[in-house]
């Protein structure tokens, strides 16, 4: 008898720290840890629709109230890259893009228990640089090179949908994926390399751009009385 109370009397205890959540704390801190994403299209890329691999780009924030917590992060993503601009063999791109977003917004748990699904969404500003060089065909001869420099910057809308899993009282574990409405202004400035002739193009332009998958960790802080 005293062993099956003392095994109610531990489930309890588990039970109790297991339901504890990041509602009972007042914030949040965590990092995007690995994602799967798009990114904007750079000048005319023929491949724009890859996704890219990022290792521990983003950081997040919360500020948690019962079952919604309202969010702030950002990420920072920089690679050089090559790709075919217009058509397969019409001219290689060289350079390096460097891509970052701030956004605000908030989520929604489902449930107090141990597996929370969530979903929100985000709203904020997204800027997307390219600097490099494009050549004609698929040769790359300093002669023949041209300057080439994109930038986009504007308003990004991400509706969200995830699940956190509560390890412990104080932290958890979470994927999310998402879905960027993009609307920016592009502006496209292209130099010979003799300096002879230059083109400005501006834009504006809307793009969806899919967030696969994210997974990071969240740590809890400041837990309420």
């Amino acid at each position: 008898m005293k062993k099956i109370v003392l095994l109610l009397i531990l489930l309890a205890q588990s039970s109790l720290i297991f339901s504890q959540t990041s509602a009972d704390y007042n914030y949040s801190i965590g990092l995007r840890a690995y994602s799967i994403m798009q990114l904007p299209k750079i000048l005319n890329q023929t491949n724009y629709q890859d996704f890219n691999h990022t290792y521990a780009n983003a950081l997040l924030m919360k500020f948690n109230d019962n079952q919604i917590s309202y969010r702030v992060g950002g990420n920072f993503y920089r690679k050089d890259i090559t790709f075919n601009n217009t058509c397969a063999n019409c001219e290689t791109a060289v350079g390096t893009v460097t891509d970052f977003a701030f956004k605000v917004g908030f989520e929604k748990n489902f449930t107090y228990s141990r597996i929370q699904p969530y979903f929100g969404i985000d709203l904020g500003y997204r800027s997307n640089r390219f600097s490099g060089n494009t050549y004609p065909g698929t040769t790359m001869f300093a002669a023949t090179a041209r300057y080439a420099e994109s930038s986009k910057n504007g308003l990004v809308v991400s509706p969200v949908i995830g699940v956190k899993l509560n390890l412990l009282p104080y932290m958890n574990l979470f994927a999310e994926s998402s879905l960027d409405y993009f609307y920016s202004y592009e502006r496209q400035d292209l130099t010979d390399a003799n300096g002879t002739s230059r083109t400005v193009n501006t834009y504006q332009k809307s793009e969806f751009l899919l967030n696969l998958f994210s997974a990071g960790i969240q740590f809890n802080i400041s837990r309420r009385n």
